[in-house]
């Protein structure tokens, strides 16, 4: 008796979620084997914070108004760097063309470096957010602040990794890959700076809702779209 899809859709789901944490897996064991992409993201973030800190010598009330764009600057153009390296390894490998050929649906691959990325995103930014917090004498640790960097992070790495995996395939791609995915970011920089900005300064909820709503529905669609047109975007 044949299988209906109804009854082939767990087999099929359980596979896709196998081979992506098999992605992620990869990913994790070869960064803690070479130490590479965390500590340069982390050396990098630190020196633009050290930077800021010291080229803004304002009182806490003028840092405090300026503490969320430098927050998200170094966060942005960390991350930058990271995404760069999302499929780098296996592209100048050789190897990228065995994972497109593996028997999964392409989006498990995706997902894999998705979650590979922000799991190293947020390492770092785990890290820089006290260092930020003790330098400028601000206090980063409120659960709604978190809540927007997460957000934030997260939609960041969802477009990045989707542009990434374009720009893998030029000669360029790491000036490439800035081009692309800046434009594109703005609305998740834009309304994550607004509402960690409007957080630090105590703002009306009415006024850090809007951008907090901004980032879920951002987060939503590009998601949506990473998950329709990846499969096209790595086909050269």
């Amino acid at each position: 008796m044949t299988n209906s899809p109804t009854d082939r859709l767990p087999s099929a789901l359980g596979q896709g979620l196998r081979a992506t944490f098999a992605i992620v897996r990869k990913d994790l064991t070869a960064e803690v084997r070479s130490k590479e992409l965390v500590s340069a993201l982390l050396v990098f973030s630190l020196l633009v914070v050290l930077i800021f800190n010291f080229a803004l010598e304002l009182d806490k009330a003028a840092r405090e108004n300026v503490a969320a764009g430098v927050l998200w600057v170094t966060f942005t153009f960390a991350g930058t760097l990271g995404l760069n390296r999302a499929f780098a390894a296996e592209k100048d490998r050789g190897s990228f063309d065995g994972l497109l050929l593996a028997p999964v649906d392409r989006a498990a691959i995706y997902f894999g470096k998705l979650i590979g990325a922000l799991i190293f995103m947020l390492t770092v930014e785990a890290i820089v957010i006290p260092v930020f917090s003790l330098l400028y004498n601000i206090n980063l640790f409120r659960p709604l602040l978190l809540l927007v960097v997460l957000l934030g992070t997260f939609g960041y790495a969802v477009v990045g990794t989707l542009l990434a995996s374009m720009a893998m395939h030029t000669r360029a791609r790491d000036v490439m890959l800035p081009i692309l995915l800046f434009p594109v970011a703005i609305p998740v920089i834009i309304a994550a700076v607004k509402a960690s900005a409007g957080i630090l300064l105590a703002s009306d909820w009415g006024e850090i809702a809007p951008w907090i709503n901004l980032l879920v529905v951002y987060d939503t669609i590009f998601i949506a779209i990473a998950y329709m047109v990846f499969d096209y975007l790595v086909e050269e």
